[in-house]
Parts: structure tokens; C-alpha cells; sequence
């Protein structure tokens, strides 16, 4: 019965992370996952989130199934900390299994309901949208975005691919710490676009998956507001998994703005529908910790503060690898790492380059040139800037 079926390819960052596993090296560094770890390489547990588990535990209860949409409580927080204060009526809002599932179910959402329609990515993205898209049977074209030379993004072309597109279509935007290049948009650029999103008749989809990891709560989310501010219908997939370094428990929410208070009700009871034929309801657990946090004025606060340390480490150890690399090769261009921003950064070093590192120094990164400066520790900084140095001025 199943003799015709194809083995699966792997996938790409997965199956470099069980090599990584493999490696019998003491001294191997990983920068190829997209996970934040702390100087002593390890997941933190945040204090916040500690407190709000204890707090949980207190109070030992039945293990009800969560309603379609999810948990209420942990709904409103999710848009207030997305989109501020204000708007809610005209927002439609559901849990769902992670950033990832938000995408899936708003994928299913948008099929349903713009089955002619197109969906456009940035050119590079995060893989998983071009499977995710695809796989709800869309057509999945890209958009310009990433300018090597500049280390930024090719926003001429961009959006002069924007403006080409037909109206209704579906773009794909990354609301900050764009995943894989670290070039996000200016907020002026912000601006600029949403005129051409208006003008075309767009349909933006955001992907917010490090909001805080950027520049602040409030200044990542600055395009998903304004366009919100400018009744631009768009779609928003936010994540729980880094910002709470709650990875395990599936924490995401979707929405999705309409014109009014009626329009958005109608979109909640689609959003539901999609939820049933996907996975029926969300898990609780993750969803009532961060429900705690962020409904607490304390632990609120805490959290916020233990974000913002995470934050300025990543910023500390873009400065102490670039400081480091520019010592070792005044001539190299390492601007990158002081121009993107976030978890990431795009290196531009080609594939044998990235090999060679693996191989010979047991440095992984993913093959695109991606490395997740957020899994790097103070102690690995020196080790990794002398190998890509190494590889660099190598014949």
C-alpha cells in the first residue's frame, strides 16, 4: 500500500542540528538553530514565567478542553501587547499551536475566503512559509528584499515588485528581527509601503515571532499599529516562544483586523472553523502562564525587564563579534552585524566557506549564511571570530 511513498528530505536546520549532536568535538559552537540561550548556553527559565508556573501550581484544578479560540484571558493580552490599547472590538483574536499554527490557520482562513489569490514572500524568508502557504494550496511567488551590497533591504525593489502585484493578493511581512537577514524596515519605510499596500489593494500577512528581541515591545510592533492605524485589513501571527522562552508549550495567537465590530465577529467564528478542521482547540498550560504574566502588574513588569536584559546581550554580543572580527581583518566588511538587528544576521559567506567551518573548526551555521548571533555566548565570540577569519583568508 505504501511502496510509492517518497522519504522525507529532512529539514535543512533540523537535520544540522543532529549533526551538531553527532559531533564528538568539545569545543563545537551551534549557530545554526533559532533558539535564544544565555551566556551559560542554556534556555533561560525566565523568572516572570517561574513565578506564574508557582502561582499556577498553587491552585490545582480539572483539565477541561480550552474553547476553539482559546483562553480569553490570554486572547485580550495578546492583542493588547500586539497591537496596544484601543481598536480591540475590530480585531478578531484566537490562541493558537504556536506562531506556526497562527500561520497555518490564517492560511486556511485566507484560502477559504481569496481562493484566486497569491501569496508573496520576501526573498529569503523563514522556510516554513513557503511550506505552510503552499501546503494550504496557495501559489507562492517572492518578493525582493535582501540587498548583499548594503546589507539591508532592497527597498526600491521591493516595492517595485509591490506595486506590480494584482489587487488582492497576499504578501508576507516580517514586523521585525526578519528571519533570516536581521534588515528590517525603517519606520518611515514602514510608511512608504503602506501607501503601495493601499494603492494595490494588498493584503498584508505579518509575522511577528521576536517582538522585544528588536528594539522594545512597542517599537517592533510599529508597523503591525500602523497600518492598523490607517484601516489597512491585514492578517498578524504573533509568537510566544522566544520572548517567554516558553518553546515547548505551543504559545501563538492570530489576528486578524475587519472594519468594524460586526465584520470582526465574523471573522472570529471563521477563524474557529478553520481551528476545528485543524486541531479542534489549543493547549492550555503555556497559554494561562503567560496569561498570568502579562495580567499582573509585577510579574508583568519583571518580565519586561528580563526581556530587555535579553535583548542587550544579543546587542553586546554583535558588538564584541564584530569588534573582534574587524581586529582580525581590518579590510573584511562585517557591517552586517551592526546594521540587522535581532537573532539573526546574514554573513553573505558562501556555502564552502560555511562548510569549512563545520568541518575544520566546528562552527555550524545553515548553509544560507544565516547565524543566530542570540545562541552565542561571550567565551565563544573569540573562537568564532578567529575561524571566520580563518576561512576567510584561506586560498
Amino acid at each position: 500500500m505504501f511502496q510509492h511513498i517518497e522519504a522525507f528530505a529532512g529539514d535543512p536546520i533540523l537535520t544540522l542540528n543532529e549533526q551538531f549532536a553527532a559531533d564528538p568535538r568539545a569545543d563545537k559552537i551551534n549557530l545554526s538553530i533559532g533558539v535564544y540561550l544565555n551566556d551559560e548556553q542554556r534556555i533561560p527559565l525566565m523568572g516572570a514565567v517561574a513565578a506564574a508556573e508557582v502561582r499556577l501550581a498553587q491552585s490545582i484544578n480539572p483539565h477541561p478542553y480550552l474553547p476553539m479560540a482559546g483562553l480569553p484571558a490570554y486572547r485580550e493580552q495578546s492583542r493588547r501587547l500586539v497591537f496596544g490599547e484601543g481598536q480591540g472590538e475590530r480585531i478578531a483574536t484566537i490562541q493558537t499551536l504556536g506562531g506556526s499554527g497562527a500561520l497555518k490557520v490564517g492560511a486556511d482562513f485566507l484560502k477559504a475566503w481569496f481562493p484566486q489569490a497569491r501569496v508573496w514572500v520576501s526573498d529569503p524568508t523563514w522556510d516554513n512559509h513557503k511550506g505552510i502557504f503552499g501546503g494550504a494550496g496557495f501559489e507562492v511567488g517572492t518578493y525582493p528584499y535582501y540587498s548583499p551590497a548594503t546589507h539591508g533591504v532592497a527597498f526600491d525593489a521591493m516595492l517595485a515588485a509591490l506595486r506590480a502585484l494584482p489587487a488582492g493578493d497576499i504578501i508576507v511581512l516580517h514586523a521585525c528581527c526578519h528571519n533570516p537577514t536581521g534588515a528590517d524596515l525603517s519606520q518611515q519605510q514602514w510608511r512608504e509601503l503602506a501607501l503601495v499596500v493601499q494603492e494595490r489593494d494588498l493584503l498584508p500577512f505579518f509575522d511577528i515571532a521576536y517582538q522585544g528581541f528588536g528594539e522594545g515591545i512597542v517599537e517592533d510592533a510599529f508597523a503591525i499599529r500602523y497600518f492598523a492605524e490607517q484601516n489597512i485589513p491585514l492578517l498578524v501571527a504573533s509568537s510566544y516562544s522566544k520572548n517567554f522562552a516558553i518553546y515547548g508549550e505551543r504559545c501563538g495567537a492570530l489576528h486578524v483586523t475587519g472594519k468594524d465590530a460586526d465584520e470582526a465577529q465574523k471573522i472570529f467564528g471563521q477563524l474557529q472553523s478553520a481551528v476545528r478542521k485543524n486541531y479542534s482547540s489549543p493547549p492550555a498550560y503555556g497559554g494561562r502562564v503567560i496569561a498570568t504574566v502579562l495580567e499582573d502588574q509585577q510579574l508583568r513588569a519583571q518580565w519586561e525587564a528580563e526581556l530587555t536584559a535579553m535583548r542587550v546581550r544579543m546587542k553586546q554580543i554583535r558588538s564584541e563579534l564584530y569588534a573582534q572580527l574587524k581586529a582580525q581583518l581590518p579590510g573584511g566588511d562585517f557591517e552586517y552585524l551592526r546594521i540587522q538587528q535581532g537573532m539573526f544576521s546574514f554573513t553573505g559567506l558562501p556555502v564552502a566557506q560555511i562548510r569549512k567551518l563545520r568541518d575544520a573548526h566546528g562552527v555550524y551555521l545553515i548553509e544560507s549564511g544565516r547565524v543566530c548571533l542570540a545562541a552565542l555566548s561571550s567565551a565563544g565570540v573569540a573562537p568564532v571570530a578567529r575561524a571566520v577569519v580563518q576561512v576567510m583568508t584561506e586560498n
